[in-house]
This record gives structure tokens, C-alpha cells and sequence, in this order.
């Protein structure tokens, strides 16, 4: 991946997730029910973000884009972090998102993605052995997540609520 040019921020789209080394700045957009994800090994201070939607690829036949799932999505942007020289085995981890949209739904209808979303991604990192810093998950507003590779600070943007440094 190439670095963004000066301060720039790099943005992550939905269902995808970059890695990039400090000083640059990643930033997912639109964290409602998804989860944004940041693994970071402060040593090497390489880091990735990654913004899932689904919690589980099996449930799907033809899964064409991994990122979109906490399942292998995490899983493939540890792969990318090695790569570019962060360890595994220092990696932690920040959470935002998971929120539930559509309050006053029939919640059999809605299916509590947000929830879901959030397990998943807590289980998937528990299985790998990767330590969760800090969250904000839940609630019912959308995110933005802005994650600083020179120290490892993330920064959630909530419409409505002051900047919060997680």
C-alpha cells in the first residue's frame, strides 16, 4: 500500500480494510450496525482498519469479497499486517460500531446485526489470542472511526456527541 501524501487520511470503504504504517491515518465512515476494526502493533507502529458488515462468511455460498465478514476478514488483515512487518503476536485491537439502526422493528426482523456483528468480532480475536484495548460498540447512532498509526490512538466522531479518543 502506498502512503497517503502529507497528513492525509486513507479512507476504508465498507467491506474492505487497509494496513498502512505510521505516520499515516486510516478512517472508516458509515460504522452503523458494521464494526471497524483496528489491529495495531505498536512496536513497528503498522496497523490496519477494517470495516465488516456481516458477521459470518458460512452462511453465504459465493463469498467474493472476505473483508466483508468478522470471520475472514480479520484473519486476512493480520496476513496483510505480517506482510508489511507487524508481529501477530503483539497485535491488539480497538472496536467501534455495531450499532442497532432501526429501533421499534419487529427485532425477529431486524436480526440484531449490530450485536451479532460485535460477537463475532470478539470471538474471532479471543480465538486468535489478540487483546481488545477498547470499544464502542452498541447504541443506536452511526460512527466514524479515524485510527492514528504513530501512537495508536483512534478517535470516534458520533453525531450528536463530542470526539471520543479511545
Amino acid at each position: 500500500m502506498e502512503p497517503a501524501k502529507g497528513n492525509a487520511e486513507i479512507q476504508v470503504g465498507i467491506a474492505d480494510y487497509k494496513v498502512t504504517i505510521a505516520p499515516q491515518k486510516l478512517i472508516t465512515l458509515g460504522l452503523g450496525s458494521c464494526v471497524g476494526v483496528v489491529l495495531y502493533d505498536s512496536v513497528t507502529k503498522v496497523g490496519g482498519l477494517l470495516h465488516i458488515m456481516l458477521p459470518d462468511s458460512t452462511q453465504f455460498n459465493n463469498v467474493t469479497k472476505p473483508a466483508k465478514f468478522a470471520d475472514t476478514g480479520i484473519p486476512l488483515m493480520i496476513d496483510e499486517i505480517r506482510r508489511m512487518g507487524g508481529n501477530p503476536a503483539r497485535l491488539t485491537a480497538k472496536l467501534a460500531g455495531g450499532a442497532q439502526m432501526f429501533s421499534g422493528l419487529d427485532e425477529k426482523f431486524i436480526l440484531n446485526i449490530g450485536q451479532r456483528n460485535s460477537a463475532m468480532v470478539h470471538n474471532v480475536l479471543k480465538k486468535i489470542g489478540i487483546r481488545v484495548l477498547a470499544e464502542e460498540l452498541g447504541g443506536n447512532r452511526g460512527r466514524t472511526m479515524i485510527f492514528d498509526t504513530s501512537n495508536g490512538q483512534v478517535t470516534i466522531r458520533t453525531i450528536g456527541s463530542p470526539l471520543k479518543v479511545i
